[in-house]
């Protein structure tokens, strides 16, 4: 039962922090602070303990859950976890521990004291209980419903929490742009979950894995891939239908950035590797190539408007439309090495651009803006760590070797260039050859902020200003996140073994 109590939990906590009893304000916000360690330790706790029972010679789903949830309808509660989902649950409890971590020092009182305390740290918890029971679920209308459950915490983060101080408005137009996007795309999701449920007559997520197709017509299987992946393609988010994600980050608060780039967006890249691809490889084949084309796009598109923003916060939001791209393309090539190379970008991603969004917060925090000409230079000399750990942030975002963000995007290339066989090999050429521009751009951007802030004169408005260091909570909450971004980049194989297995199950045994 350990995957029950792993949602158990945070939403036990959500609920004990919301209906906690009254009392003095500074009492109030020690105990929502308890709280949010207290619950989201013991998720992460649950979440090791998963990761140490988990027999890594199986390749199928293991710890499940399945029982009986409407026998009308073969509905059934049916958990499990295998080498896909295992990183991703484990980075999920992580980055919401490490945000409680950082949050314990720095949580914003928000319009209303306390009570605004106890309520952020409660949606994180409930945002936590969707985006766990999204990775374990393994019925399709389980999968959609803990899908859902992610918005509504994330909406009120943004739009309560995000901005500045009685300077909302950006923060709510924000957030309602958030959420209409992705009701959108979620419209589009169930209608493509219905249809293959009701031609394959199963809502199980294995047992459509495990017949590839059989039974669904290349028609239906063309509009099943095209409909759920439409649904994913918003949460990703894939150019054309990246545009509500730069705002939701540039407003949202130092923890909604993270969870949202660390653990949101790859619930979209995992829906394509869990339901999209092996449950209408047909229509998966024949779209192939207009996927790999929109990733790619999205890759020198985000690289290109990296170069133009002057924001902080929201050049950060832009690289990660470059680099779930790579994950995409990876995914279009419909290969062992691509799928794995998109299962390594989400871990990856997840680690770097979360570092890179605490790191931001802390310099917004500092500074009191993000705005790259107003920071000007010489932070080296300002704040010597914190500058030190943006600049490794940095490299290892840019795809250094050595680092874990080198291995998903060079994957992914790989990956094009050996793409499936029935798929237009020389498309996928060039594909490599546009990733690979793209690649070159990530570095230049990246190369680029770091000259205009870290080095240089110091600009003459901080002169005389005195800034802390990196303090001991954040060297807490990020060394974590920098130990592991070097762990799997030195020892790939390490994440690569755990995913393949479970890769080459749901290609039928490639």
């Amino acid at each position: 039962m350990i995957l029950v109590a792993m949602l158990a939990v945070p939403f036990l906590g959500a609920l004990l922090t919301l209906i906690s009893p009254g009392g003095s304000q500074p009492r109030l916000i020690r105990l929502a602070r308890l709280h949010g360690l207290l619950f989201s330790g013991l998720t992460l706790v649950l979440a090791i303990v998963a990761a140490v029972a988990f027999d890594y010679g199986h390749r199928g789903p293991q710890l499940g859950v399945d029982h009986e949830w409407a026998p009308s309808i073969g509905l059934r509660f049916h958990l499990g976890v295998d080498g896909i989902s295992l990183p991703l649950i484990v980075l999920t409890a992580a980055l919401t521990f490490l945000c409680m971590i950082y949050t314990a020092r720095v949580l914003p009182a928000g319009d209303e004291g306390a009570g605004s305390a106890r309520a952020l740290v409660g949606l994180v918890l409930l945002l936590e209980v969707g985006m766990l029971g999204t990775f374990i679920s393994l019925d399709l209308v389980l999968f959609f419903v803990f899908f859902e459950v992610v918005l509504i915490p994330m909406y009120f983060v943004i739009a309560h929490w995000g901005g500045s101080p009685g300077a909302r408005e950006g923060a709510r137009a924000a957030a309602n742009k958030f959420i209409l996007y992705t009701l959108l795309g979620s419209g589009f999701l169930l209608v493509g979950i219905l249809l293959i449920a009701v031609n394959a007559h199963t809502l199980d997520i294995t047992t459509l894995a495990t017949r590839h197709g059989a039974g669904l017509s290349h028609n239906v299987q063309l509009a099943a891939f095209a409909l759920v992946g439409l649904g994913f393609a918003v949460k990703t988010p894939m150019w054309p239908l990246h545009t509500w994600l730069p705002d939701a980050h540039t407003e949202a608060p130092t923890v909604g950035s993270v969870l949202l780039a660390g653990v949101l967006l790859k619930m979209g890249t995992y829906g394509f590797v869990r339901i999209a691809v092996p449950a209408a490889p047909d229509g998966a084949r024949t779209l192939a190539p207009w996927l790999g084309l929109l990733a790619v796009i999205g890759i020198v598109y985000g690289a290109l408007a990296c170069l133009a923003q002057r924001d902080l916060k929201r050049m950060i939001a832009y690289s990660s439309i470059g680099h779930m791209g790579f994950v995409l393309l990876g995914i279009a090539t419909l290969t062992p090495v691509g799928l794995n190379a998109a299962l390594f970008g989400n871990v990856a991603h997840g680690l770097i651009t979360g570092l890179l969004f605490f790191v931001a917060g802390g310099i917004k925090e500092r500074y009191g803006t993000g705005d790259l000409k107003v920071l000007g230079g010489g932070m080296l000399a300002k704040a010597p760590y914190l500058a030190s750990i943006l600049t490794f942030a940095a490299v290892a975002s840019l795809g250094l070797p050595g680092l874990a963000g080198f291995w998903g995007e060079m994957l992914a290339l790989l990956g094009a260039y050996r793409p499936d066989g029935g798929l237009p090999r020389g498309t996928f050429l060039t594909f490599m050859v546009l990733g690979g521009v793209g690649a070159v751009l990530t570095a230049a951007y990246f190369l680029r902020m770091l000259s205009r802030l870290t080095h240089g004169p110091v600009a003459e408005r901080w002169l005389k200003t005195r800034f802390a260091d990196v303090r001991s909570y954040e060297l807490l909450a990020w060394t974590p996140l920098i130990t592991a971004t070097l762990f799997i980049g030195l020892w790939p194989k390490t994440l690569l073994s755990l995913t393949d297995g479970a890769v080459r199950v749901l290609l039928g045994g490639r």
